[in-house]
Formats: C-alpha cells, sequence, structure tokens
C-alpha cells in the first residue's frame, strides 16, 4: 500500500495529526497494523489484550465477520443517499431498535457521533419545551462539540472556556458513594445528591432537562443506588422537564442489560447512544425520543439535521451488530463474566493497600486508586491531567503495554470495559497483568 516504514508512519502521524486530550510534544503513537477478536497488535507483530474496548466501543471484538460483510454490501448496494429519502436499511434499524430499545422511544435522529446525539438532544428539548436550561452532573462527559463540552463536568471543559459557557447549563452533583461530592453516607443520606436535583429545578424555574450518564463511563463508571434513576424520573415529572439518558458508553450489553437504565426500569425521553451501536466499525449515533416529544413537530418547524443524518453506510452495521449482539446472547455473557470480573477484581483490592474502590455492572469497571484507604487521597488531581503531570494510572497502563495488555486510564482510575466476547483466561490476563503493575503505587502508599 505505502513504501513508508513503521517508525515513519509513526512520525508522520505525530507530525502532522492531532492527538487527542493530550499535550502533542512528545506524543508517539503506537503503529497499529492488525487486529482481532479481543486483541489488536503492532508492527512488530506483539499483541496487545484489549481490556477496555479502545474507547469503550469495540463491544463485538475486532473483526466480527458479520458486521464487516454489512458493511461491504452497503458500499455496493447504496453507499450514500442525501437523509430526506427512506432507503432499506433505515427502515429495518429503526424496526429493530424498537425491539431492544426502552419502550416508549419510538423516533429516531441519527447522527455520526455521540456527541452530535447530545446536539440533536439538546436543540430538541428546547424546541419542545421552549425553556433554556439543561441540567447536567460533574464527573461528566458527554462529547466535544460545543454544546455537549459545554454540559460536559470535567476538566476537559476548562480550555474552551468561556466560549462553552453556552447560556443555560448548570452542574449537579454527581452520584458517587464511594466519594461524595457533597460528604454524605448511603443510605442515611436517602440519595441527598438527586434532591439537590429537585432544589435546582425549582429554583432555577427554566429547565428544560436533565442529562445523566445512567451509569457514568469516562470520570468513574459510577454506579447509582437503587433509589436515584427512578427518584430523578419522578423529579422531572413533577416540573415537567425531560430526561436525558446518555447511554453512549453504558449502552449495548455493557452493564448486562440492553441499556443502563433497563436495571432500574426508567423510561427517560430521549436517549442517546453511539460507539457500541456499530460496534465502532463505522461511526453512527443515535437520538431516540418518544412520540409524545415527536408529535410537537407535526405543526413545528424541526431545526435541525446534517448532510450525513441517516447515512445509509452507518446503518448497515448496526442492523449486522444488533443481530450479533442477540445471536451470541451477549447481553446475558456480559452479566456473565461481569460476575467473574467482580470476583478477580475484588481479589485484587483485597490485595494491594493501593486500590481504594472496585466498582461496576456487567462487563463495565472501574478500579480506583489511592494512596491513603482511610483518608482516599488519590496519588494525582484533575488539574495534574489537564497539565500534563504523569499520573500513577498512566504510569501503571504503560507497565501493562508492556506485559501485553491495554486499559484506559483517567485521573485516578481505569476504566476496564473489555470486549463482551471476552473469556475468563482472557479476564485472568489482563487482571494478572493489572495485579503485577500495581506494584508501582502500593510503593507509594502512605503508611
Amino acid at each position: 500500500m505505502n513504501n513508508l516504514s513503521s517508525q515513519e508512519i509513526t512520525d508522520v502521524t505525530a507530525k502532522h495529526t492531532y492527538g487527542t486530550w493530550r499535550f502533542q510534544k512528545g506524543w508517539k503513537p503506537l503503529h497499529i497494523t492488525d487486529a482481532e477478536g479481543c486483541y489488536f497488535i503492532d508492527a512488530n507483530g506483539k499483541k496487545y489484550l484489549d481490556f477496555s474496548s479502545q474507547l469503550m466501543c469495540v463491544t463485538l471484538g475486532h473483526k466480527n465477520q458479520a458486521v464487516i460483510k454489512a458493511i461491504e454490501e452497503q458500499a455496493r448496494k447504496l453507499p450514500y443517499i442525501a437523509p430526506g429519502y427512506a432507503t432499506d436499511v433505515r427502515a429495518e434499524l429503526s424496526k429493530l431498535l424498537l425491539e431492544v430499545l426502552p419502550k416508549g422511544l419510538e423516533k429516531f435522529f441519527f447522527t455520526t457521533s455521540g456527541t452530535e446525539a447530545n446536539e440533536a438532544a439538546f436543540k430538541i428539548a428546547r424546541m419542545v419545551t421552549g425553556k433554556t436550561k439543561i441540567i447536567a452532573r460533574y464527573r461528566s462527559y458527554h462529547g466535544s462539540t460545543m454544546g455537549s463540552i459545554a454540559a460536559t463536568g470535567d476538566p476537559r471543559r476548562w480550555a474552551v472556556e468561556p466560549a462553552s459557557k453556552i447560556p443555560g447549563v448548570i452542574f449537579a452533583p454527581e452520584v458517587n458513594c464511594y466519594d461524595c461530592p457533597i460528604n454524605h453516607h448511603y443510605p442515611e443520606c436517602e440519595v441527598a445528591c438527586v434532591e439537590y436535583i429537585d432544589h435546582m429545578i425549582e429554583n432555577e424555574g427554566d429547565v428544560a432537562a436533565v442529562i445523566v450518564e445512567p451509569v457514568v463511563g469516562t470520570n468513574g463508571v459510577l454506579i447509582p443506588p437503587k433509589e436515584y434513576m427512578p427518584r430523578l424520573r419522578e423529579i422531572c415529572d413533577k416540573y415537567n422537564v425531560l430526561l436525558i439518558a446518555d447511554e453512549v458508553m453504558s449502552g449495548w450489553g455493557r452493564t448486562g442489560k440492553w441499556f443502563a437504565v433497563d436495571h432500574w426500569n426508567v423510561k427517560p425521553d430521549i436517549l442517546v447512544t453511539a460507539k457500541g451501536i456499530t460496534t465502532a466499525y463505522v461511526p453512527l449515533g443515535l437520538c431516540a425520543t418518544t412520540m409524545k416529544i415527536a408529535s410537537y413537530f407535526d405543526a413545528h418547524f424541526f431545526s435541525h439535521g446534517h448532510t450525513y443524518e441517516a447515512h445509509p453506510l452507518t446503518l448497515a452495521p448496526a442492523i449486522a451488530s444488533i443481530q450479533e449482539y442477540k445471536r451470541m446472547n451477549l447481553i446475558d455473557r456480559a452479566r456473565e463474566m461481569g460476575e467473574y470480573m467482580s470476583i478477580k477484581l475484588n481479589e485484587l483490592k483485597s490485595r494491594h493497600g493501593s486500590i481504594g474502590d472496585v466498582r461496576g455492572l456487567g462487563l463495565f469497571w472501574a478500579v480506583e486508586l489511592v494512596k491513603n484507604q482511610k483518608t482516599k487521597t488519590y496519588f494525582n488531581t484533575k488539574k495534574d491531567k489537564v497539565n500534563g503531570v504523569p499520573t500513577m494510572v498512566e504510569k501503571i497502563a504503560g507497565e501493562m503495554m508492556k506485559k501485553g495488555v491495554f486499559v484506559q486510564a483517567w485521573v485516578s482510575h481505569f476504566v476496564i470495559a473489555p470486549p463482551l466476547i471476552i473469556t475468563k483466561a482472557e479476564i485472568d490476563q489482563g487482571v494478572k497483568a493489572l495485579d503485577e503493575s500495581l506494584a508501582l503505587a502500593d510503593s507509594e502508599v502512605e503508611k
């Protein structure tokens, strides 16, 4: 295909393309040439266990043949047509979505990313309600475009302020029962963090929607107590506020249900998703709404759209992906393998003084590192991350790469979210690499 050496490919990539969410100086991206199943392979032939499904998105694993075939066949049949036309794949995917999404979500807007899906959700909420404010939470991530980054609570928002401060986005405390941001203790707190959202809506007065990741993703795989999501639904109904569930990362079987909200039988007004919808082989996002919301636009102009909406080449692999989740019974399998993952990670916690918390659902887990378990003092802060200070979790992730295991690290925790096809032996491989690499953190634990 080309005459470039592996080193030249790395050099060209680093010099002429941007590395995301990082300082550019010193970036030396690893040259990847192949991937299959739960592994990817570098130019030297070294295999790496993909313990985080890349960006928590390659849910079916690499090179699923049914999804690849769907892409090939659609490219030959109809690679593109404008969104104003009906297509076979658009209708077929819509029917499949009705089967797997939470009941009541029946009108769809297709995008090419999760952040675009959230942009659509915000515009729809504001158009339908006639109100302006969006309540999001700290320790959240909703995307990189201007509306979505404005609703993002983590430090990736800071660099583009005040431009990202789109009028009307306000933040509530996250749900975090390990390290509560309002210094409460569950269950004695009676879930004060969700009751605070009630207080915010009452006093803000002009709230169109509340957006939450039902299980927070990159910012720590934060699992809410059982009362949280049902109570949030009640609060939104009380004030006629729309509830937006951002399931970009937590959807598609990741938590052991089709979608995380299914754990609490909560039905959002709008659900956004991406990533696992095509197992990330082709960029596709989805903004799904109720028919009650959709009916507003029968007599009002739907003021949104883009060139690639309902792009046929993105829809075909979504059909194949859903069929594969069903064929391989991966939703149930994620739950079953998640039980094994829980055992293995909690065994690690019992042996390592640097592990403060282990939490997760299905095959969606976080391992939180601390240098003092009693005070819950972290090795690094969010400011360390954006200021380029090498974090403890990044150092450990680097050691794991040497051992042939890739894991996502963010500020003070690892996000462990392997493909749903992972085996127990592969889980053992990943946990073993983490076990051995934690010596770095254990050596700096405060006695």
